[in-house]
């Protein structure tokens, strides 16, 4: 049985679908010893040899579905070409090749989750899918729901110097603190741009303090501490799939 080759990369755990089919473009593939850039090729899995960087790939047979709770100056990246700390240091017992389903950056605490099954990675970060991401946002200054409209009918950010409107999002005023200028909101959005929930408050003049995703879906990390991960249960992997 034939499939395509970007699902078998996936497959083989070393990234998501979508980034295995920018490998193809760029030439990284190879089937059978020759280069292939073709998003249309199909392989055999029982018959063809799969190559990335000189390195034959094989479907992994075992999935894992892990959740993290990630700290603070971690880079959410397999390996980080400055030798910086990456999540994959806090899951080193695993002993298959994880894969983040979407980033967190560095100074972003929280829910992240990391997996050798392609096929649901690709599920999980596609924006189609529209699933939940819930952030616990601390911000210099005092909101008022005139900042929460703006938050919840779409602001305009700016995207890879071009000028965007988000998503509608959910927005709750947690706390304000009139005395040390702070107010605490939670902001759930289903979108995954780069910083977004950042530049959602920095375009109302709000410096982002502290940022943590409490919950991806209904899937939350507040019995898990920094650092610490657990494996998601056959329930919570059929919830994301929905």
């Amino acid at each position: 049985m034939e499939i395509r080759l970007q699902k078998y990369i996936a497959d083989a755990g070393i990234t998501s679908r979508r980034k295995a089919e920018e490998l193809i473009i760029q030439e990284k593939i190879k089937v059978n010893g020759k280069v292939v850039n073709e998003l249309g090729t199909k392989v055999n899995p029982e018959k063809d040899i799969v190559e990335f960087n000189g390195k034959v790939l094989k479907q992994e047979n075992n999935k894992v579905y892990i959740l993290l709770n990630k700290p603070i100056g971690y880079v959410t990246t397999v390996k980080d070409q400055f030798e910086r700390e990456t999540v994959m240091d806090l899951v080193k017992g695993i002993k298959v090749r994880l894969v983040p389903a979407g980033r967190l950056d560095m100074y972003t605490s929280g829910a992240l989750i990391l997996s050798n099954d392609g096929e649901f990675i690709n599920k999980v970060t596609h924006p189609k899918n529209e699933i939940e991401k819930t952030y616990n946002v601390t911000v210099a200054g005092i909101l008022d729901n005139k900042d929460v409209k703006k938050l919840e009918s779409g602001i305009e950010i700016n995207l890879d110097d071009e000028k965007y409107i988000t998503k509608p999002a959910k927005v709750k005023i947690l706390k304000t603190d009139e005395e040390k200028n702070l107010s605490r909101l939670q902001i759930t959005i289903h979108e995954g741009k780069n910083r977004e929930v950042r530049k959602m408050c920095e375009a109302l003049g709000k410096k982002v303090l502290a940022l943590h995703r409490a919950k991806i879906g209904n899937i939350d990390v507040k019995d898990l501490k920094l650092g610490q991960w657990r494996y998601l249960r056959k329930e919570e992997i059929e919830g994301l799939l929905r």
